[in-house]
């Protein structure tokens, strides 16, 4: 050992290797003892180094830290752009070009609906056609044209006479059943009169001159109403009364008249009647969307100056009271009915009168009883010189009243 001794001590002067462990560093740095070796003699000697490896880590990460500190200071935040909203489906499909096959289907649908008008219109023209100036009924003989006259001559001593006045005039107060010298400013007032009251169709006609203009026949106030379309007119005269129907029917009424003749205008229909030609004018009525017998009736016998017998709800229930009609007819074939039979100087007043009749008389309205009071049920229901209804009027009035309430 001492020789060992003497020998380390003689070569005291070389470096020494040294080794240092990290794991024996502290977290104050203190020095940690690190063992020396000799090469030549291998022998180890305690010695102390500092621990700079991990001090060296900390330091570089803190001056890292600093640098991204001082880079970040001299940047400026990112400027946020909007982002564009996604289109929805709907602005998709409607930049997209239709397919062909789509294109194909619209073009057969538009066709399906030509067809399916056409049809309707063709098959309202060969019912009138099938029945004009004859009765659907020839078994059917009433009523008798000394009947008409006895029934005009019963009301007219009740409610006055009623003749058709020389000149035709369009009320500015009231809507009127085909009132106007006008035939398309006729045929629309008449439209608003349908299944309402007077009061009523009063109210949908100033509401609607409130808002296109009074001028019934000018061409700028059709205009704008078929070009506002059916939901702006429907908002118009819904105090009417069944404003959706009735506005749809109008707006198609006059994209028709526009298509048809160039212009917002039926007066042709007035020389027709000057020619004679009062069928012509019923089929051209007839033959538009929304229009029937009935209301081309009243646009003849009221506007146009034809002997056209109109029937409406008063008039077709009265005349089966008074058994002037089958009482399974339904409307339109009493039209047909009583338009061949009624002589044609007794139409316009007498169809007035049963009109009046109809909303005046206790007995003779919708729901009305028999009270023992009223001429004419006691002249033309059974046990009176006409003949006619009897009990089977009870039971008519009373499903139409039901059908109102529907």
């Amino acid at each position: 050992m001492a020789a060992a001794g003497v020998k380390l001590e003689a070569h005291a002067d070389r470096p020494v290797g040294l080794r240092r462990s990290a794991r024996n560093a502290s977290k104050e740095m203190a020095d940690v003892p690190v063992k020396a070796e000799d090469s030549s003699t291998n022998v180890k000697i305690a010695s102390t180094v500092p621990a700079r490896r991990k001090r060296t880590r900390v330091m570089k990460q803190e001056e890292e830290e600093e640098e991204g500190e001082e880079e970040t200071k001299d940047v400026k935040p990112p400027v946020k752009r909007p982002k564009k909203p996604a289109s929805s489906p709907s602005k998709r499909v409607k930049t997209e070009t239709p397919s062909p096959r789509k294109a194909v289907a619209d073009i057969g649908e538009a066709k399906g609906k030509e067809t399916k008008e056409a049809g309707l219109r063709a098959k309202k023209l060969k019912s009138y056609a099938q029945f004009a100036n004859k009765s659907p009924f020839p078994d059917f003989p009433r009523p008798t044209p000394a009947e008409c006259q006895r029934a005009y001559d019963i009301l007219a001593a009740q409610h006055g006479e009623r003749q058709r006045p020389e000149k035709v005039s369009a009320p500015a107060d009231r809507a009127g059943c085909g009132d106007s010298p006008s035939v398309l400013d006729a045929l629309v007032r008449t439209i608003l009169s349908q299944n309402t009251s007077n009061k009523n169709s009063t109210r949908a006609k100033l509401d609607m001159d409130a808002v296109y203009g009074s001028d019934g026949d000018s061409e700028a106030r059709w205009e704008a109403i078929a070009s506002g379309g059916a939901a702006k007119l429907e908002s118009a005269i819904a105090r009417g009364g069944l404003g959706g129907v009735k506005s749809r029917v109008i707006v198609d009424i006059l994209n028709q008249v526009k298509e048809r003749h160039g212009a917002y205008s039926l007066d042709h229909l007035l020389s027709l009647e000057a020619q004679g030609a009062d069928e012509d004018a019923m089929r051209e009525l007839i033959s538009f969307r929304g229009v029937g017998p009935k209301t081309a009736s009243c646009v003849l016998l009221f506007c146009v100056g034809c002997d056209s017998f109109a029937v409406d709800t008063h008039v077709h229930r009265i005349t089966g009271m008074m058994g002037w009609r089958p009482a399974s007819a339904s409307r339109d074939e009493a039209f047909a009915h009583l338009d061949a039979n009624v002589p044609d100087r007794l139409k316009y007043g007498l169809h007035v009168l049963l009109v009046e009749r109809g909303r005046k008389c206790a007995e003779c309205k919708a729901g009305g009883k028999k009270l023992g009071q009223c001429e004419l049920r006691k002249v033309f229901t059974r046990g009176g010189s006409g003949g006619g209804g009897g009990e089977r009027v009870g039971e008519e009035l009373e499903l139409e009243l039901e059908e109102e309430e529907a």
